[in-house]
């Protein structure tokens, strides 16, 4: 449901440049210094903005219906898309991929190497290698840093917990932090030898701690970017809470380049909350931003529906906008002062506040329509 549904104006602008936002973002700490490397378009590194990726659930074969998916990825507002490449018929659709996505193209390898030099030959905008279950892939590093490096593309060096190298399980006993980083470093040392340096890294744990820990420890012993994820986060909810832990903590200390929140879920909604955590702490102007509250036995009004109808009139609003629904006049008269717009509601009306000023009080039929009115003269001429 949107605002048409609702019989209201359209907020929709597809084609409008982004605005700064209405409300200064927090301060954050220094990012790390880290090398800049670019995947096709995107800047990756090199202090440009925290990136946001996704990874396609269809059969790479199946060109058309990759393509649809990269679509719907971006215009959720993803940057790069990886796609799966385990079989020769994958490897084939590649070229026709990476030719019509609107956005860079990851080739993901693993298993076999002829399928990086593949996909550096299709075109691709960068290849994601984990050394861990690429057979013979240590005498394969020359071959590929020569080809990487004349085509100009980088590489994503991919280590998981769940495909560690044997020797590092024996030495180690399991996927700990400090396993995780020797591997991605060792790696990196092998290619640095072939002089090539176009690299990111990542190291992925299902256990947001270990995550934490193995990328701080890469922080401090290089300078190459690096993606966060937390593999195999889960189903949504726990998916969604596990990343944005550990996300949060290490990009409230500087540390990491690009991201990918790993769902058991449309891929579209990893873009929807990795971008949803950049916006929260700062790192990205916010679109649209609810401050809702949880309601309690004070509320004077169904909170719930009304936070759900001002979310769905306001769906493709074009410019940054925080909009308070408070359902009392406890906290909502203050919150709803400290948002761009806001509506304190209680005894079948609302107060509709702009900017911390109360401008009019409606009938609670009427919060609605009151708020996008408001919202399309506040932003008239941005």
């Amino acid at each position: 449901m949107n605002a048409v549904d609702l019989g209201l104006p359209s907020l929709r602008a597809d084609s409008a440049p982004a605005d700064p936002p209405l409300s200064e973002p927090p301060n954050q700490r220094p990012r790390r210094s880290s090398r800049l490397l670019n995947v096709g378009s995107v800047p990756v590194g090199g202090g440009a903005p925290v990136s946001v990726q996704s990874m396609t659930t269809t059969l790479t074969a199946d060109v058309n219906a990759t393509l649809q998916q990269i679509a719907q990825l971006t215009a959720a507002g993803c940057q790069i898309v990886r796609v799966a490449v385990p079989s020769q018929d994958d490897a084939d659709a590649l070229p026709a991929i990476a030719r019509k996505s609107q956005i860079p193209v990851i080739a993901d390898i693993h298993f076999q190497p002829k399928y990086v030099f593949a996909a550096i030959d299709a075109g691709c905008a960068a290849v994601r290698v984990n050394p861990g279950n690429i057979k013979a892939f240590d005498d394969k590093v020359g071959e590929i840093a020569k080809a990487a490096e004349d085509a100009g593309i980088p590489i994503r060096i991919g280590v998981n917990a769940g495909s560690l190298d044997k020797r590092l399980y024996a030495k180690y006993g399991k996927a700990t932090a400090e396993a995780l980083v020797e591997s991605a470093l060792w790696e990196c040392s092998l290619f640095e030898e072939h002089g090539f340096g176009d690299i990111k890294i990542s190291v992925k744990h299902h256990d947001p701690l270990v995550m934490v820990a193995a990328y701080r420890q890469l922080a401090e012993q290089c300078e190459y970017p690096l993606h966060l994820g937390v593999t195999e986060a889960g189903p949504l909810m726990q998916g969604t809470i596990k990343s944005a832990v550990a996300f949060g903590i290490l990009l409230a200390d500087g540390i990491g380049d690009t991201i990918r929140v790993s769902l058991s879920a449309p891929p579209v909604e990893e873009v929807k909350v990795g971008i949803g955590i950049l916006e929260s702490l700062g790192l990205r102007p916010r679109q649209l931003e609810i401050v809702s509250c949880p309601s309690c036995g004070r509320a004077q009004v169904d909170v719930y529906q009304l936070a759900e109808r001002v979310q769905a009139a306001f769906d493709g609003f074009p410019h940054p906008l925080r909009v308070a629904v408070m359902g009392c006049v406890v906290n909502g008269p203050g919150e709803a002062r400290e948002a761009d717009l806001g509506v304190s509601s209680g005894n079948g009306k609302g107060q509709i506040f702009v900017r911390g000023e109360v401008v009019r009080t409606v009938p609670e039929a009427q919060i609605v329509e009151a708020l996008v009115e408001e919202a399309l003269a506040l932003t008239e001429g941005s």
